[in-house]
């Protein structure tokens, strides 16, 4: 577990949506908060308050590990002479193209 149980705060009420009587009289919905960061995952897939506890408390784990993970630095490269060309290419075309597009008393 990437948290503490101090750090957590779980929340148990009636979810809303289709599902009839059952789903209406039961608190089978759960909301964790994870206070440190203020990442809040709530799980009302399933009518069992124990299956959304744990599809929760997964769901929050899987987030903490993606919000620590360390992105590897980018590393620049210089762009090839081929591509450069292309590149200035497309642009004089573009600009011939702008500048057949103007009026004659414009130059």
């Amino acid at each position: 577990m990437p948290w503490r149980e101090e750090d957590i705060e779980i929340d148990f009420y009636k979810s809303s949506g289709p599902g009839g009587q059952k789903k209406n009289t039961t608190e089978s919905s759960v909301r964790v908060r994870h206070l440190p960061t203020g990442i809040v995952v709530i799980a009302t897939e399933s009518r069992s308050q124990h299956r959304n506890k744990a599809a929760a408390l997964e769901e929050l784990e899987r987030r903490l590990e993606l919000r620590n993970r360390r992105r590897t630095p980018r590393i620049p490269t210089r762009q090839s002479r081929a591509s450069k060309a292309r590149r200035l290419d497309e642009k004089k075309k573009v600009g011939e193209k702008k500048r057949l597009r103007r009026s004659p008393g414009d130059e």
